[in-house]
């Protein structure tokens, strides 16, 4: 008889006593490992944690909080603004004003004052009477720094040159043009017999575009470089019009000259006609030290009107008289005027008649 583990498996079979085995091993080991639950689990059932994964805890039952209110004020309890009051007056009287520091409390430092310009220094009041002013901060680029308000300038001999009105400008711009008036046109005046008085500011600082024009470029006006003059005045009231052609233009042309040499813009009759009533000064800097000095000087005007003639000088020849009306009349009656005699004629060139013209029209 022969005997092999196949034929042992398939005749007695135990797969199906084996599954149920391991069922009941699993089942003894889940009782083992779970362990005893406390009261407070027993009354809130829970699922069994075969893996240990912990048993979630219960949440507490939320109840409303009653929030305590405060209790009311007391009819004899003094109002609240006398109380902080009564507690703040002995404060206020050991505290010191604000505008007063302690006297325990050291006093603050006062800051630094800005340190004045080599300019400002040579500025003296034996030149000009220029006070400094805070410097200007404009929109755009306007304004400028070591500025001061030019009142006038005084000559060498002590006399004062009013500048009406006082020019805002920096201080490089007020020293040029207070030498301007001290050492060239101190001898112009005293050629006219008289010393100068005054000088006529048409415009210093203004924050503005070139000749007013909008979206153009910012004027040296606008950094208080530059300045509008239109005449100076002597002392005797004669008044040097910069522009005016009733001035002597052999003055006007020593103007000119000056001007030119010393300040880098001179702009007046000529440049444009925004400056066909006053003359620009201005120290622009330019490249390679450009300057510009645009300022035409007319020639005076006549004394007599060009459209009038002048009058006949006596020693001049008479002037032929025209035919009178009546006799031109006639002679457009009678037709075509007949040939002169030969015989009128003179024998000589020498004795020559005067000669007739024919009448012409009177002109209308």
């Amino acid at each position: 008889m022969s005997f092999s583990l196949p034929d042992f498996r398939r005749k007695w079979s135990c797969r199906g006593y084996m599954s149920a085995g391991a069922a009941m091993v699993t089942a003894a080991l889940g009782l083992v490992l779970v362990p005893a639950g406390t009261a407070e689990a027993r009354k809130h059932p829970a699922p069994v944690d075969l893996f240990n994964l912990g048993t979630p805890r219960p949440r507490a039952a939320a109840h409303a909080a009653r929030i305590p209110l405060p209790r009311p004020r007391p009819a004899e309890a003094p109002k609240a603004q006398e109380k902080i009051t009564d507690e703040a007056s002995p404060e206020a009287e050991e505290k010191p004003p604000a505008d007063q520091p302690a006297a325990d409390k050291p006093a603050e430092a006062a800051p630094p004052q800005k340190q004045a310009s080599a300019c400002r220094l040579a500025l003296t009041e034996d030149i000009a009477i220029a006070p400094s002013i805070p410097d200007i901060r404009g929109p755009g680029a306007c304004g400028g720094e070591d500025l001061v308000r030019l009142e006038a300038v005084v000559l060498p001999d002590k006399r004062k040159v009013t500048v009406k009105p006082a020019a805002i400008l920096r201080c490089p711009m007020a020293s040029a043009l207070a030498d301007w008036l001290r050492k060239d046109m101190v001898p112009l005046a005293a050629s006219l017999g008289s010393p100068i008085s005054e000088l006529d500011n048409f415009d210093s600082f203004e924050c503005r575009g070139r000749n007013r024009v909008a979206g153009a470029m910012l004027s040296e006006h606008g950094k208080a470089n530059a300045i509008d003059i239109r005449a100076i005045k002597l002392a005797n009231g004669q008044s040097i019009g910069l522009t005016d052609r009733t001035t002597s233009r052999e003055v006007r042309e020593r103007v000119l000259h000056s001007v030119c040499a010393r300040f880098s813009t001179v702009l007046g009759p000529g440049s444009d006609w925004y400056h066909e009533d006053h003359v620009h000064l201005d120290l622009a800097q330019r490249r390679n030290d450009y300057r510009i000095c645009q300022w035409n000087v007319w020639d005076p005007l006549p004394q007599i009107a060009p459209l009038l003639p002048a009058e006949r000088p006596e020693e001049a020849p008479p002037r032929e008289v025209a035919a009178k009306p009546e006799a031109k009349e006639s002679a457009d009656e009678g037709g075509a005027e007949t040939p002169p005699d030969p015989a009128d004629k003179p024998a000589t060139d020498g004795n020559k008649a005067p000669s007739h013209k024919p009448a012409t029209k009177k002109r209308r």
